[in-house]
């Protein structure tokens, strides 16, 4: 019989539905019912496209005796991290702190208040590696429980202070120190791999944050090196674009092949930052393959996105994605591809027999960035994805997130402006639209997720700030006022509602929601932006906009209190570094452009100006643009078109230089600035 999940929306919980665990969804029936029968929790947390979650479903969760011993002790709760960030980021916490480790799928046993007092990761359903079974871990939490809970409630109450800690972080009137950004950028240099590109050790996750922040202060080589390894290697999907969430090595040559859309967004952004900045075609290709991949694979017919493509088909991880030799040669010699051909192909991916995961091969550039690809390879790229068709495809979680849309709405509106591609363009133009018309409630609140028609959950920190960003970015692409409306009415939500009005910074959480154990504030950049961030850097953009000192001052008090750490962990906070650079930049700029109101119903209606500014890399430049004659942003008031052309105002606080309408003109403002 299907368990209190069957009506559930999340993939990953609908996963569950049919195990014989009684699971339920995180909700108030399930929490009462721990207390009302003084039973403990057993808190699961995963997501859809989790590896080790479908591996510790089918040893432990599918199993008839396992199913009974956890419905006879527990109240079971399911939970997709995903859909609740809230939920995990406090349970994550916990057991990291208990275990100085985490990850998913997460396992935390808490007393009937929710308060954690185990927890662990993946658990065998045999003993192996000095990892207990999870029958055994099962056994020894109920006996404690039981037979020790006075010392139980005792560490309960000292892990429930413990959490609280992030919110008691608190702006201290400090401004932030002098040479912060620099003394990050050497904290960055300093961790690089020189040898592979990344930062660190295996494994290696791609680091689009920490990138950006390089970028923005013109560092290139270790860029370079990395942007070019992650392309090259197997993280890289060789057939159909997109990358992989990370690589299980140092050489980012084995992935671990979930596709998530996050992180396709932020890469596809940051190859396109490293074309701006160095010119590199094949970085502009990179984007283009990404953006086409997402659009192709994993946008619905509403517009918005889906969230990820599972790791595993047929029951193995990878197995949609490897080839044999053998394999790779009957395809491309039966599809007309000659001897010769045949081995340039094999050899520019490096296969081999052996291969280089588990008998098989991932496809990687195996000659690196400076090799030349065979004339043949499109057409031996096009009868691989053919044959890869027919295979079982990876699991797809077609729920919609807001936070995570909004990445790819600002992706896709800063290649279309920067390409002048108007498929680019209207994509992120459908996506913003229907996320602000289905998950908005009536009083203009945004809702974390949908699927089916079906918008709920309140939404989160994360998801104001990042679709504030998106809306800012979609202004500059299209120059139309009505986006920077959007932002400037999220940016007006965020304050409103998450805003600590007495300490500084924001909440991850909305002043109305939920009551958990804690309300957290969200801190580090890895793998993607922090709220904190995210609202901060947005917040910034919108004040040169504006002349707002209002939204830099609320943006100061989130990030001051971070600088010093973020400089020293520049890895996990490369989009507050980003804000901070932004906040301590001497000449920080205002990019206005008008034009001719009978433009407006082009896609780029600011012309060749704006072509100029989008293809620009313009680390401390914010756009803002509209028809003659605009008010808002402030930034436009005032601003007149020379001889009924679109026409460009480079300001810095609000005092403009010579208007100019010729592309060169404005090139050469932008380059001497």
């Amino acid at each position: 019989m299907p368990n209190h999940l069957t009506d559930e929306t999340s993939p990953y919980l609908l996963q569950h539905r049919d195990n014989p665990v009684d699971w339920w969804p995180w909700c108030e029936e399930a929490l009462s019912l721990a207390k009302r029968e003084d039973r403990p929790i057993l808190l699961s947390i995963g997501y859809s496209a989790c590896h080790w979650c479908h591996v510790m479903e089918r040893e432990s969760f599918e199993d008839p005796e396992t199913a009974a011993e956890m419905n006879r002790d527990f109240v079971c709760i399911k939970v997709d991290r995903e859909e609740r960030p809230d939920v995990d980021a406090i349970y994550m916490e916990a057991v990291q702190a208990m275990t100085g480790q985490g990850g998913w799928p997460l396992t935390a046993f808490c007393d009937p208040d929710g308060v954690p007092f185990y927890g662990g990761t993946y658990f065998p359903p045999e003993p192996r590696q000095g990892m207990p079974s999870f029958r055994q871990v099962l056994t020894a939490v109920i006996e404690g429980f039981r037979e020790r809970r006075e010392e139980i409630d005792a560490s309960v109450s000292q892990i429930r202070e413990r959490l609280g800690v992030t919110a008691q972080i608190a702006d201290t009137g400090q401004e932030i120190p002098a040479g912060t950004s620099a003394k990050a950028e050497a904290d960055l240099l300093s961790s690089a791999d020189r040898q592979f590109g990344g930062f660190g050790g295996a494994p290696k996750f791609p680091p689009a944050s920490a990138l950006e922040f390089l970028l923005d202060r013109d560092e290139t080589d270790v860029t370079t090196q990395t942007l070019d390894a992650m392309l090259c290697g197997g993280i890289f999907d060789q057939l159909a674009g997109g990358f992989a969430r990370y690589a299980v090595d140092q050489r980012w040559l084995v992935p671990h092949f979930e596709k998530m859309l996050y992180d396709n967004a932020l890469l596809a952004r940051c190859y396109l930052s490293g074309w701006k900045t160095t010119g590199r075609e094949s970085w502009a290709d990179a984007t283009k393959q990404t953006l086409d991949w997402a659009l192709a694979e994993m946008r619905g017919e509403e517009g918005a996105f889906y969230s990820a493509l599972d790791a595993d088909s047929e029951g193995r991880e990878g197995t949609f994605y490897i080839w044999s030799e053998e394999e790779m040669r009957g395809i491309l010699s039966t599809g007309g591809l000659s001897d010769l051909e045949v081995e340039q192909t094999l050899g520019y991916w490096g296969v081999s027999k052996s291969g280089n995961f588990e008998g098989q091969n991932v496809l990687h550039v195996a000659a690196g960035p400076s090799a030349s690809p065979p004339d043949c390879l499109d057409r031996a790229r096009e009868l691989l994805l053919t044959a890869r068709a027919a295979r079982v495809r990876p699991g797809l979680d077609d729920k919609r997130l807001c936070a995570w849309n909004a990445l790819m709405i600002s992706a896709l509106a800063d290649a279309g402006a920067a390409f002048q591609d108007e498929r680019y363009l209207q994509s992120s133009i459908d996506c913003a639209r229907f996320i602000l018309d289905e998950m908005r409630t009536e009083e203009g609140r945004l809702l974390r997720t949908w699927k089916e028609g079906r918008a709920s959950l309140n939404a989160y920190l994360e998801d104001y700030a990042f679709l504030l960003e998106a809306m800012l970015d979609l202004h500059a692409a299209t120059l139309d006022p009505y986006w920077f409306d959007e932002a400037r009415a999220l940016a007006d939500l965020i304050i409103e509602h998450f805003e600590d009005s007495e300490s500084g910074g924001f909440f991850t959480t909305s002043h109305d929601h939920e009551q958990l154990l804690v309300r957290r504030k969200a801190l580090d950049d890895h793998p993607i932006p922090s709220a904190t961030s995210s609202t901060a850097l947005g917040l910034l953009r919108l004040s040169l906009l504006t002349g707002s000192e209002h939204y830099r001052q609320s943006a100061l008090r989130a990030i001051s209190p971070l600088a010093e750490i973020a400089a020293s962990n520049a890895n996990g906070f490369g989009h507050l570094l980003q804000a901070i650079d932004l906040a301590t930049t001497n000449a920080p700029q205002e990019l206005a452009i008008v034009y001719p109101s009978e433009n407006q119903s082009s896609p780029f209606p600011g012309g060749a100006l704006a072509a100029v500014a989008a293809r620009s890399a313009l680390a401390h430049t914010v756009v803002g643009g509209g028809p003659e004659g605009a008010d808002r942003p402030e930034l436009l008031e005032g601003r007149t078109c020379l001889e009924q052309m679109p026409t460009a105002y480079l300001c810095e606080s609000f005092s403009c230089r010579r208007p100019v309408d010729r592309p060169e003109e404005l090139k050469e403002q932008l380059e001497s600035s």
